[in-house]
């Protein structure tokens, strides 16, 4: 029989282990002893089945802390980052009054002016995570003191509160908490330092045209003391007495002299800031007012570099004095950096000094990324603005009949100087002795604007009409430029959220309201904000002071009366060159 027709049981083994492990059963049967198995598959199957269950619990550990992990992470990112108990600093930025279009437009400009490719970017295009709606409680246009407020308190506000709620309650802002935790605090603008948007993180008052009461509370005179270790920027008038030559106070406070009481170091003129050394030699607390206003454009100040310093140079300045300050601290430092004019050329519809405006914010944003790749110390940068301004639009239709799809960014880098400072420098002229006022307009025109076709019809409206020359030198540049202007107010168009890291600003990614801003802002530092409100409550009636009429009068200042405007604007009037800002222009050398 062949061997595959054998029966099978003839096919098992029988050698002569198996023939002893046959005995070996049968001898356990008999005597009922058990016997010891030496057999190398059992012994397999035994560890096979220990293997499967480590393997089984190691599996299963490993789920359950990477489950650990990613609740731990989701929860953090709700709140702005990784761990909030490390040291960490924030730089939040603010360019305000600068919308989408205004990336746009400058965009294209830098392209021009510097013969580069279509496809260049700005450095802050590259760092585009969300966007922001604006609307306040009072409008939904905002202005900036509640766009500002919604940042500082995380909540919404009327137009024209400086961190102050519709009940006229005042709310914390995240500087103040952020001084209350231990961090070191600053604020650096290209406007007055008593403007809206920096009053809004470190000040309170019903009404933000009260200047004045700001400027008491930023260096110390409030519920909460001083809580701002390094404030750079300009409104140097509204810290002189009115006695003083260059004051636009309507008291005889001395708030300079208040600020040096509370410990404040001074500088007020280019001499002064280079002594900082870029924040090398900063001795915080520091007071820096560097112009008796804002800080003319930046497409007039690089002409006076001598005279004021940049948005970049204030920013690094501060952020190396910040940083120097907090070195050996478990805390870091909170920092808001506001292009402030972005905001001013929109309202006069300057489509150069806004170009240039953007730039400017584009170098110190740089800038602060610089210092957040070198330094050590964990951080993050987020940008917004609090609003748009002008309604700006890249297109303009000149004529009933159907437009040419153009814009032309040459006009705008034909141009030397704002409408502005050209206006200025008009009011200047008419203020002597005028011979021949058309032969001044043409020839400012041609050198200031580049403008060489004016029609007669321009130049006989600025002669005759002075008053508006900054609104007509502007139109005039944006016409030929076929750049559009819906408005000299502001918009309600979203507005653009930039940020240095995506991951720790992931809760910002997308749509946000304004608020959620400020939230991300407490949340990333850690820091309680309502405890400061409940403070600003409970100290603030020792604050209030008797009126003329022997009425209290809130430390927030009076509330407005019906149908007062509260927000403060008069750009037509200031910035066209008349100085109607100034109170006292008597004293001013006006």
């Amino acid at each position: 029989m062949a061997r595959g027709d054998q029966p099978l049981l003839s096919q098992r083994a029988s050698s002569e282990i198996s023939n002893d492990r046959d005995l070996a059963e049968e001898d356990a049967l008999l005597t009922g002893e058990r016997i010891n198995r030496t057999d190398n598959s059992q012994r397999w199957k035994s560890w096979r089945e220990i293997g499967l269950f480590v393997w089984a619990l190691l599996a299963t550990s490993v789920v359950i802390i990477l489950a650990v992990l990613y609740q731990k992470q989701h929860q953090s990112a709700e709140h702005g980052g990784s761990n909030p108990s490390r040291k960490r600093n924030l730089i939040f930025m603010v360019s305000d009054g600068m919308g989408p279009t205004s990336l746009s437009l400058t965009r294209s400009f830098n392209q021009f002016q510097n013969g580069l490719p279509w496809s260049d970017q700005l450095v802050i295009d590259q760092h585009l995570i969300g966007q922001s709606r604006t609307r306040s409680t009072s409008s939904l246009i905002t202005d900036s003191a509640a766009g500002a407020t919604a940042f500082s308190c995380g909540l919404k506000s009327y137009n024209g509160a400086i961190s102050v709620l519709p009940n006229h309650d005042p709310c914390g802002t995240v500087l103040e908490a952020a001084k209350k935790a231990g961090y070191m605090t600053g604020l650096v603008v290209t406007t007055r330092i008593t403007d809206a948007t920096p009053a809004c993180f470190a000040a309170h008052v019903n009404m933000r045209g009260e200047e004045d009461r700001i400027a008491e509370q930023l260096v110390g005179d409030y519920p909460l003391g001083r809580v701002v270790d390094l404030m750079l920027g300009g409104g140097r008038c509204h810290f002189l007495s009115n006695t003083t030559q260059g004051s636009c106070r309507n008291d005889g406070k001395d708030i300079v002299a208040m600020a040096k009481e509370e410990g404040f170091s001074y500088v007020d003129d280019r001499k002064g800031f280079n002594g900082l050394k870029s924040g090398a030699a900063v001795n915080l607390p520091l007071l820096g007012l560097f112009a008796e206003t804002d800080i003319p454009y930046e497409v007039d100040r690089r002409n006076e570099d001598n005279i004021y310093p940049s948005l970049d140079e204030m920013a690094r300045t501060a952020l190396r004095a910040l940083s120097d300050a907090t070195k050996n601290s478990d805390k870091g430092f909170f920092l808001m950096i506001e292009g402030s004019r972005i905001d001013h050329a929109g309202h006069q519809n300057d489509p150069v000094a806004q170009v240039h405006e953007v730039l400017a914010y584009d170098k110190a944003f740089s800038s602060v990324l610089e210092f957040l790749e070198k330094d050590p110390v964990e951080g993050v940068m987020v940008s917004t603005s609090d609003h748009e301004t002008g309604g700006l639009a890249a297109a303009r239709q000149l004529h009933s009949t159907y437009p040419e799809y153009v814009w032309y960014p040459g006009p705008l880098a034909n141009a030397s100087k704002s409408s502005e400072r050209l206006a200025v420098e008009y009011h200047q002229y008419l203020s002597g002795n005028p011979s021949d006022t058309t032969s001044y307009v043409q020839n400012a025109v041609a050198e200031g604007l580049g403008i060489h076709d004016a029609s007669d019809a321009e130049i006989s409206a600025l002669v005759e009409t002075p008053d508006l020359a900054a609104i007509l030198f502007a139109d005039m540049i944006s016409r030929r430029s076929q750049t559009g202007w819906s408005t000299h107010g502001h918009s309600a168009a979203d507005v653009n959220i930039y940020t240095s890291s995506r991951s720790a600003a992931a809760p910002l990614i997308g749509n946000h309201e304004n608020t959620e801003v400020g939230e991300f802002l407490r949340n990333y530092l850690d820091v309680d904000v309502e405890a400061i409100t409940k403070e600003l409550k409970e100290k603030g009636v020792l604050f209030d002071t008797l009126g003329a009429d022997g009425k209290s009068v809130s430390w927030m200042g009076r509330l407005p009366e019906v149908g007062e405007r509260l927000d403060g604007q008069d750009h037509m009037g200031h910035y066209a060159g008349d100085f109607k800002k100034h109170k006292r222009c008597d004293i001013c050398g006006v």
